[in-house]
């Protein structure tokens, strides 16, 4: 991805999403932001552009991704009744849905606990990370940890994989904000980030100029599930509106 492309952020009105666009900006990409409407458009940063869109509505999502050369997902559900299948995990899928094969750079953000098969949210989240792995773009999926619970002298970013700590607490890794925006976006720029997926925390010491060795020291991923992910979740025991989804995705 070159520094002039054009980048969509799912999300961009959320706490990690307006980080993204900030820095995308920064960077010299431009960026569309995807929004429900536009009055919500005002928490945009200045410079980027404004795309309105549902993201449970695939027809919508034309204009959105209109050229686009990659597109991070930092967007999430509330927690209410359906909304995980809805939002975590529709909203890629309608996103996918809407390229209609264009390849682009893919960056997603789920979150440190995903495969632990806690609750319906995870499960959803788990499934759009596995729509994203069949797609055939080249993407990274990034689990960050607790948002913002870090101290200010935690700032090393450190890289894990097999989704191994679920605690339901800060225990299982903390990150900031700030930076979580940083790694989706260097993923986009990094060779080595593509087809891998890692749960992302910080701990003591000053952040890296440069991540290329952690991405460089991550197994790459080969199936629909992340490389060292634990196999809790059958596909055959999968929705088939979600095997159907991954079957199409995958020709």
């Amino acid at each position: 991805m070159t520094a002039t492309s054009t980048v969509l952020v799912v999300g961009a009105t959320g706490s990690i999403g307006v980080h993204v666009v900030r820095d995308a900006l920064t960077r010299g990409h431009r960026v569309r932001a995807l929004v429900r409407d536009a009055l919500r458009g005002a928490r945009i940063p200045d410079g980027a552009d404004i795309v309105v869109g549902d993201l449970t509505s695939a027809a919508t999502l034309a204009d959105a991704v209109e050229g686009i050369d990659a597109v991070v997902f930092v967007h999430g559900s509330h927690g209410g009744r359906g909304e995980a299948e809805k939002v975590d995990y529709g909203a890629v899928a309608n996103v996918l849905n809407a390229l209609d094969g264009r390849p682009v750079r893919i960056a997603l953000m789920t979150a440190v606990g995903t495969t632990d098969r806690a609750n319906e949210g995870h499960d959803w989240k788990r499934r759009a990370e596995r729509l994203v792995r069949v797609s055939g773009n080249r993407y990274t999926v990034v689990r960050p940890g607790w948002f913002d619970y870090n101290e200010p002298h935690e700032r090393r970013i450190v890289f894990r994989q097999g989704d191994l700590y679920s605690t339901a607490s800060p225990a299982d890794g903390v990150i900031a904000r700030d930076q979580i925006a940083r790694v989706l976006l260097d993923s986009l720029e990094i060779d080595a980030a593509d087809h891998r997926t890692l749960e992302l925390v910080a701990q003591q010491g000053p952040a890296q100029e440069d991540l290329t060795p952690q991405f460089e020291a991550l197994v790459r991923d080969t199936d629909i599930d992340g490389a060292l992910d634990k196999a809790n979740m059958p596909l055959a025991d999968e929705p088939a509106t979600v095997r159907n989804d991954l079957s199409r995705l995958g020709q």
